[in-house]
């Protein structure tokens, strides 16, 4: 098989020689915004969502993107043609750019912008969706709106790591994190639901990352005609709900078995659960803006065309 290429500041590489500048604050200081998205049979999940996320996180740290987005829609669905992929996890990433050890981003001229594809990541393995997670609560609180927005997408992910460490050692599968305020947020790397009474709840957004394929499964649950609210949770909503299962572009969606050793419903994949998981294989699998031109469908986005060199 051939190497696959990543985009780096206007070409495409092979992988294997990808590479960004020591003092590229990305690398430096996780100063920077990212998108972690899928392709399924042929199509790009919810690109537009994913744009609309970075390009806000990036105006948010006052980070200017060298590509407009019709530009940058382009370079993704590159990444994927340029691969051969019909099924792929791509990550566009900005970062502040080359400047030097100091912090001031007015010493960083030029964003730094790469774009990885690869056909498939596992967060979790397969039994797992048969059989549900183990989650802890994790000592460490998910930062605070006022200090960083959970909604800024950005490359400075060492809080979510350290939570991610604890769970670790718990030799569990996933981390639970809470606010500043002992409400659930979201787990290291997912956002999560609980189900009570066939009614489908979610924390509010204004504490935790706005997901795309949480969006998605909140659009799920109202169509297929379950309640579906936004609010705040508490650890004993977690412990004493009927279902429990969390979402993510790379986990897509997944029941939770137990949290702090205490079983959810039965233990095994509850009704609900089950049913949007279904339901969301199905939309990923016949939804999306197609990759190659052939592939359009009425009402889906064109191919686009980077006209970068490979």
């Amino acid at each position: 098989m051939a190497e696959l290429k990543a985009f780096v500041q206007g070409a495409w590489v092979p992988e294997g020689q990808a590479s960004v500048s020591v003092f590229d604050h990305g690398f430096l200081y996780g100063d920077g915004v990212f998108e972690g998205i899928r392709a399924y049979n042929g199509r790009v999940f919810k690109l537009e969502e994913h744009l609309d996320r970075l390009y806000k996180g990036a105006k948010a740290i006052a980070l200017d993107v060298p590509y407009t987005r019709a530009e940058m829609r382009g370079l993704i669905l590159e990444a994927c043609r340029v691969n051969g992929l019909r099924d792929a996890y791509i990550r566009p990433i900005v970062s502040r750019g080359v400047g030097d050890l100091g912090l001031d981003p007015r010493k960083c001229k030029q964003a730094t912008v790469l774009i990885l594809a690869r056909p498939s990541i596992a967060l979790y393995p397969q039994e797992k969706y048969q059989q549900g997670l183990k989650l802890v609560t994790c000592s460490t609180r998910r930062t605070h709106p006022q200090t960083l927005s959970p909604n800024i997408k950005s490359l400075n992910y060492l809080n979510n790591i350290l939570a991610r460490i604890e769970a670790n050692h718990a030799n569990a599968d996933e981390g639970l994190m809470l606010d500043m305020n002992g409400f659930v947020s979201e787990a290291t790397a997912d956002n999560v639901f609980i189900v009570n009474n066939e009614v489908v709840y979610t924390p509010r957004p204004f504490n935790t990352l706005v997901g795309v394929t949480r969006q998605a499964v909140m659009e799920i649950a109202r169509a297929e005609g379950f309640g579906m609210e936004e609010r705040q949770l508490a650890l004993m909503d977690v412990y004493t709900a009927d279902e429990v299962f969390i979402t993510g572009t790379a986990a897509e969606v997944v029941p939770v078995r137990s949290v702090d050793r205490r079983v959810i419903g039965d233990g095994s994949p509850g009704k609900v659960t089950r049913h949007i998981m279904t339901a969301f294989r199905t939309l990923v699998r016949s939804t999306g803006t197609p990759i190659w031109a052939e592939e359009e469908r009425d009402g889906e986005a064109p191919r686009a065309s980077s006209g970068v060199r490979a």
